[in-house]
C-alpha cells in the first residue's frame, strides 16, 4: 500500500459479538498502521453493532435486514422486500464512500454490502470465525479474493486457493493476562491460596449453565474454591436471588464482566460456551477449559467449534443436556488433577493466534496490490 493515498474500507457484519468484535479488532489494526485510513461499518438496524461500533469510535450505517425465521412470520414475508431495500442502500453507500476494499465478517448486513461492492469490481475479503461457515459467508466466498479462517478443513465451504489461516482477532488486553494474576485476585478480593473457577455464558447468559451452577452451588462452597460467575443480562436477577441462601464469601455473582482480562487472569479453570470468539480468546489465555456448546445455534456450530479443540486434547466438552448433572463435578475433579490441567492449558495455548488481526490486515493489503 502506498502511504501517499488515504485508503477507504467498508467493514460489514454483526448480529452477535462473535461477528462484531473481530471486525472492530481489524479496524483498530488498520488505524494503527494507517492513521488516516477512513473506515465505514455497515450493520443491521436494531442489532448490537449499531451501538457497539460507535462506542469503539467508528461510523456505522444500518440496513433494514434480518434473517429468515424457522416458522412463518411477518419478518419472513418481508424478507424479499428487506433484501432488495438493503441491497439498494448498500449500492448507494458503496457509490458514495468509494471504498478501496470491503471486508465481510458474517451476519445479515454482510450479504447485501459485499454483493453491492463486488458488483462494482471492488476487492472483497471474507473473515469466517467458526469451524462451520455461516450462510452469508459461504455464499460470498466465491466472490471474495481471500477468505480468512480460524479452523482447519474449511475448503468444504470455500475455494481452497482463497483460504488463508489467520485465526480470529481478539482484544489486545487478552494477550497479557498471565502477567496480571496478582492484580486480578486483588480486584475480585480473592485469596492467592485458593483455586478459582470462571463461568462464562455470554453477555446475555446461558440458562443451562446458570442452572447447573445454582443447582450445585453448595458443592462449590464445600470445595472451598473461588467462583467468578457471569450470569448474563437475562438471568442475573434470578440467579442473584437464588444464590442468597449460600455462603458467598468466595463467590462473585456478576451480570457482566467488564474487566475480562482480570477475570481470565484470576482463573485456574474456565467453564464456557463454545462461540468462536470465546474460543479464540481462551486459546490465547492458555488455561484449562470445559466447554458447554449451545444447542441453539445454526448447524450446531458450537459443538463443531468445541470438537476441534477436544480432538487435540485442548479442552473438555460437556453436552448441554448433561451439564446440570456433570458440569460442577467435572470441574471440581479437574481442579484436583494438576497434571491434566497443565496438559490442557499447554495444548489449547498451541492453538492461539495472537497475530490474527495483523495477519488479516496483511491479507487485505495483498488484495489491494
Amino acid at each position: 500500500m502506498s502511504n501517499n493515498k488515504t485508503y477507504r474500507f467498508i467493514i460489514s457484519g454483526g448480529g452477535t459479538g462473535g461477528h462484531i468484535y473481530p471486525a472492530i479488532a481489524v479496524a483498530n489494526e488498520i488505524k494503527h498502521r494507517y492513521a488516516d485510513a477512513e473506515i465505514l461499518f455497515v450493520g443491521a438496524e436494531g442489532k448490537m453493532e449499531m451501538t457497539k461500533v460507535p462506542e469503539a469510535g467508528y461510523e456505522i450505517k444500518g440496513l433494514w435486514i434480518s434473517g429468515l425465521q424457522r416458522r412463518l412470520t411477518v419478518d419472513n414475508l418481508l424478507f424479499p422486500v428487506k433484501l432488495i431495500s438493503s441491497y439498494m442502500k448498500a449500492k448507494k453507500l458503496v457509490k458514495q464512500f468509494k471504498p478501496d476494499a470491503v471486508i465481510g465478517f458474517g451476519g445479515y448486513a454482510s450479504g447485501p454490502t459485499m454483493l453491492a461492492a463486488t458488483a462494482k469490481g471492488i476487492p472483497a475479503m471474507v473473515q469466517e470465525q467458526n469451524s462451520h461457515a455461516g450462510i452469508t459467508n459461504k455464499r460470498l466466498g466465491n466472490k471474495a479474493k481471500k477468505v480468512c479462517v480460524a479452523y482447519d478443513n474449511m475448503d468444504k465451504y470455500f475455494p481452497k486457493g482463497k483460504i488463508v489461516f489467520t485465526g480470529n482477532p481478539v482484544r489486545g488486553d487478552i494477550l497479557k493476562v498471565n502477567e496480571r494474576r496478582d492484580a486480578a485476585l486483588k480486584h475480585f478480593n480473592f485469596s492467592s491460596t485458593k483455586k478459582t473457577i470462571l463461568v462464562l455464558g455470554g453477555s446475555l447468559g446461558a440458562r443451562t449453565i446458570n442452572n447447573s451452577i445454582i443447582d450445585q452451588l453448595q458443592k462449590v462452597v464445600d470445595a472451598d474454591v473461588q467462583l467468578i460467575w457471569q450470569t448474563g443480562k437475562f438471568y442475573y436477577t434470578e440467579m442473584k436471588a437464588k444464590a442468597e441462601g449460600f455462603d458467598l464469601s468466595n463467590i462473585r455473582v456478576m451480570e457482566f464482566i467488564k474487566e475480562m482480562d482480570l477475570a481470565y487472569a484470576a482463573a485456574n479453570l474456565i467453564l464456557s460456551r463454545a462461540g468462536a470468539l470465546s474460543i479464540s480468546e481462551l486459546c490465547l489465555v492458555g488455561k484449562p477449559v470445559v466447554l458447554i456448546p449451545s444447542p441453539n445455534v445454526a448447524e450446531d456450530h458450537q459443538t463443531k467449534n468445541a470438537m476441534a479443540l477436544v480432538q487435540k486434547e485442548a479442552a473438555i466438552m460437556i453436552k448441554d443436556s448433561e451439564a446440570k448433572e456433570n458440569l460442577i463435578p467435572e470441574a471440581l475433579k479437574l481442579l484436583n488433577d494438576n497434571e491434566r490441567q497443565i496438559a490442557l492449558g499447554a495444548n489449547i495455548k498451541k492453538m492461539g493466534r495472537p497475530n490474527a488481526a495483523n495477519d488479516i490486515v496483511n491479507e487485505l493489503i495483498s488484495i489491494l496490490n
